[in-house]
């Protein structure tokens, strides 16, 4: 039977996808050259937050993750980032694939909200392995399960996170808003004649310094609250 080990040589953004997408390029060595006709191969991705430093605005922006810097030492866990597969070839000794691992930049996640956070430096991410191993030997066809412990890592590089992005959402980002709020925002958008949304938050949050030192807005102001209600719209 095969005795497979697998590493991570490298993660590149895919051009030209339907969603954003990372190809992690794998090796899949087998020391006893036994042939393998193919493997239905399965992955999970995690980060490990732990296994890096952070500078000070990084720390400031991590903040709602994963709290205070001063509980850090145990708050910083790993956490999912995404699970995909991908059919290896047959092969004897050794061969290389790519993984395709689509993302998402949601900032409700919690990978999206780590990753947009990091200025520079690196990733900390170990790959676990599953799946099913396809054989043909003296006996006949043979069928084994890739063991769970089997795992790589790799530390990706924070530009190419930051390149995917830019690739598929060039300058943007997105955040998700309950229907209720987008409804308030275009009416204070038309309000005021305001040409973006970029330009309506911003003129939002102008208004927040005032409400923070307890300064009264000027007569006609308008307020709205952006946010995320846990509450479905009521019927009409």
């Amino acid at each position: 039977m095969a005795e497979l080990s697998f590493d991570c040589l490298r993660v590149t953004p895919l051009r030209h996808a339907a969603a954003p997408t990372l190809v992690f390029r794998l090796r899949v060595t087998d020391p006893t050259c036994t042939p393998v006709h193919a493997i239905a191969l399965r992955c999970h991705l995690r980060i490990e937050p732990q296994r890096r430093g952070y500078a000070p605005e990084e720390a400031e922006l991590l903040a709602g993750l994963f709290g205070e810097r001063s509980r850090w030492g145990e708050t910083l866990k790993p956490m999912q980032f995404a699970s995909a597969s991908v059919l290896v070839p047959g092969f004897t000794g050794a061969c290389e694939v790519d993984l395709p691992v689509p993302c998402s930049y949601d900032l409700e996640v919690a990978a999206g909200k780590y990753f947009h956070a990091l200025r520079g430096g690196e990733v900390p991410l170990v790959l676990l392995f599953s799946g099913t191993v396809f054989g043909k030997g003296e006996r006949g066809l043979w069928v084994e399960q890739v063991p769970w412990h089997h795992e790589a890592r790799h530390r990706m590089p924070v530009p190419v996170w930051r390149e995917l992005m830019e690739q598929y959402f060039p300058g943007s980002a997105w955040v998700r808003l309950h229907r209720d709020t987008v409804d308030a925002l275009l009416r204070f958008k038309s309000r005021h004649a305001i040409p973006t949304w970029d330009a309506a938050m911003e003129r939002l949050l102008a208004a927040v310094p005032a409400a923070e030192t307890g300064e009264v807005p000027a007569a006609g102001t308008d307020r709205v609250r952006v946010g995320v209600s846990s509450k479905p719209p009521e019927a009409s």
